[in-house]
């Protein structure tokens, strides 16, 4: 059953420029690896540092940020692994 609605919620940048989406969140929402989503990912605390992609989960829950993505948010944040972030997951 893929995702019909937006979900947002903030986590916590991990290594290699990753993020876990909560456990909750993917048997609420019925998530699955198959599944291609748009993901808005926001920095929090700095003005105006948001970017939008189209990824799929990996089957342990996590979401990997593409070099391009992480190139233009590091322009305007200097350091990303251990930020908080708010994430927005859309159906694509």
């Amino acid at each position: 059953m893929p995702l019909t609605r937006r979900i947002t919620f903030k986590t916590v940048i991990q290594k290699n420029n990753r993020f876990l989406i909560p456990i909750l969140t993917r048997w609420q929402y019925k998530l699955e690896s198959t599944e291609v989503l748009k993901v808005t990912v926001e920095v929090v605390g700095v003005i105006g540092v948001r970017e939008n992609f189209l990824a799929k989960m990996f089957k342990d829950g996590r979401i990997g940020i593409p070099k391009l993505t992480q190139c233009l948010l590091k322009l305007r944040a200097s350091i990303l692994e251990g930020r908080l972030i708010e994430v927005t997951l859309e159906p694509a």
